[in-house]
């Protein structure tokens, strides 16, 4: 991440922005960014695993963190992922050979507190909260975070180049993290 988009994460301002925000297609309005990620989570909660990879760029970046403080290169974290990773990850999921989702978790999120930081570059920095119930043979389980998105456009379209979620109680023995958060 860039120094610029570390300030906006951590709640300084963004830096200045000038004529180049309105080349690169500008920033999106929050009702723009709000339906992106609804639709996200409508595609991840069901499982429509082919129209959420068409979500993310090519460069992308899908990290849940152990400790939000250290560095995912030389850090363990929960989910750190490039692009080609995201995709490992979902033929996995298609196969329906990863027995931790046989049968597959009955999910449903909420995306809450939805704001828009800034711009990076040509990317806009996003954040929200999220809650996710997911329902097992085992009960029922809350996953609630804080999401990072790093939207940019892509062909006119909004895409995820980053997403990045810091679960409330990623310090604390987790049951099987095994589904799209």
């Amino acid at each position: 991440m860039t120094a610029a988009a570390q300030q906006i994460v951590d709640g300084t301002p963004p830096p200045a922005q000038g004529d180049d925000a309105l080349q690169t297609g500008g920033t999106p309005e929050l009702a723009e960014v709000e339906q992106f990620l609804y639709r996200e989570a409508r595609l991840a909660d069901a499982f429509a695993l082919e129209e959420w990879e068409a979500l993310w760029t090519d460069d992308a970046v899908y990290h849940v963190p152990v400790d939000d403080t250290q560095d995912p290169r030389t850090h363990m974290s929960i989910i750190f992922d490039n692009r080609g990773r995201i995709s490992t990850r979902i033929k996995q999921l298609q196969t329906g050979r990863r027995h931790s989702q046989r049968p597959p978790s009955r999910l449903c999120r909420s995306v809450t507190n939805v704001e828009i930081l800034g711009r990076d570059g040509t990317e806009t920095v996003v954040t929200s909260v999220v809650q996710i119930l997911e329902s097992r043979d085992r009960g029922l389980t809350w996953w609630v975070g804080r999401v990072t998105h790093r939207l940019r456009r892509v062909e006119g379209e909004l895409r995820m180049a980053g997403k990045k979620i810091v679960l409330v109680d990623s310090d604390r023995a987790l049951r099987s993290l095994s589904f799209l958060v």
